[in-house]
């Protein structure tokens, strides 16, 4: 057993009671998109953070409790926003197709 989360990224060394969560990962055509960019926008639009997926399409962020933007920006495709709602001991997961 790996520790991973079904599908998704492993939360060890993660305190999920003290963290509001959110991770997902990216895909063209069911593929995982490796080299893109996740940005975090708060309710109001403005830019919180941004970083790149890995190989195997993925991100994380720790944010606060809330709703959240999450914009994708990845070579040859438009960007996408998706909602995402945060609280702390919880993880949001997100699948964000392209």
């Amino acid at each position: 057993m790996c520790g991973a989360t079904e599908g998704g990224l492993s939360l060890d060394g993660v305190d999920v009671d003290k963290e509001a969560v959110v991770q997902g990962q990216v895909l063209r055509d069911g593929e995982p998109v490796g080299n893109a960019y996740v940005r975090l926008l708060d309710r109001t639009g403005e830019f919180t953070a941004e970083v790149p997926t890995s190989a195997s399409g993925h991100f994380r962020f720790f944010a606060g409790d809330g709703e959240w933007t999450l914009r994708t920006l990845a070579p040859k495709a438009d960007p996408v926003d998706r909602k995402v709602s945060a609280a702390v001991g919880s993880v949001a997961e997100v699948s964000i197709a392209i």
